[in-house]
């Protein structure tokens, strides 16, 4: 298991303690868990995190953008997203799964389940979105909405190739170099980077809802966990209905906080 955690908003780093805490009820002492760390000191980030499970490695990764990669990044890293890929993968000789921080599971979602059990050296994981958000590479993925908060990959997987495969098409087709600037461009590129190497295996949004207050995500949990989208953000310039969004995010993690607990196992909080 690996998480990507930098400078967030104070529920982001509580929504990465409820993530941790759920991920090792499902899988348990045996096996392994990282956080990698960017902007920001691993020791602020571990202590922002509050109280975790013995076992957790927290990672400085802000120098560990890959070379091939960071040449196609705006100097805002795709909004932030681009340091999903740094390390580029942490755990590469075991099955690694990736969570979003606000992404929050309690239960076992059947493709990961699948996915841990299939006989296909080539099977990943991706998670379904409410609407196929690709960025520039929307030709590149299948019509599908997939999101970037749950990625599984199996032992060995080449994700440096995969990617820099999607890259070196839309340069060739483009005529010029690809500039990532925007987390659907993370997405897109993701999503086309595995959906070329096989069929993943998909997490449903009625298992894991894209959890916002804003249409068309999904303002309730799912069956198996949530994934708080917006949530990282610790200013939303614009307003929802002429209400400040700001105030909605608010309302919306506080009415959903004291089940989150509960369902990872820790006290209600107070």
């Amino acid at each position: 298991m690996r998480w990507t955690i930098g400078d967030v908003s104070d529920r982001g780093f509580e929504a990465l303690r409820l993530s941790m805490w759920g991920a090792f009820r499902l899988f348990g002492p045996d096996a392994a868990y990282a956080v990698c760390v960017n902007s920001i000191p691993v020791e602020a980030a571990r202590e922002k995190a509050g109280d975790l499970p013995d076992g957790f490695l927290w990672h400085d990764a802000t120098c560990e953008v890959p070379e091939f990669l960071a040449a196609h990044f705006d100097a805002g890293m795709a909004e932030g997203c681009g340091w999903k890929f740094a390390p580029l993968q942490f755990f590469p000789d075991r099955y690694e799964l990736s969570l979003d921080n606000d992404c929050i599971l309690w239960e076992m979602p059947g493709a990961i389940r699948q996915w841990l059990e299939t006989d296909d050296a080539r099977a990943c994981v991706a998670a379904e979105d409410v609407a196929p958000y690709f960025g520039q590479f929307g030709d590149f993925c299948e019509p599908h909405p997939r999101n970037g908060g749950i990625r599984g990959l199996p032992p060995g997987f080449d994700l440096e190739a995969a990617l820099q495969e999607v890259l070196e098409a839309k340069a060739a087709r483009d005529g010029q170099r690809v500039v990532l600037t925007s987390e659907l461009d993370e997405q897109g590129l993701q999503t086309a980077a595995l959906q070329r190497s096989g069929h993943p295996f998909v997490v449903t949004t009625e298992e894991v809802t894209i959890c916002s207050p804003f249409y068309p995500h999904q303002p309730h949990l799912g069956r198996c966990g949530a994934h708080f989208v917006g949530l990282n953000a610790r200013h939303i310039p614009w307003d929802y209905y002429d209400r400040p969004a700001d105030d909605c995010m608010t309302d919306h993690w506080n009415r959903h906080r004291s089940t989150l607990y509960e369902r990872v196992g820790l006290p209600r909080p107070k």
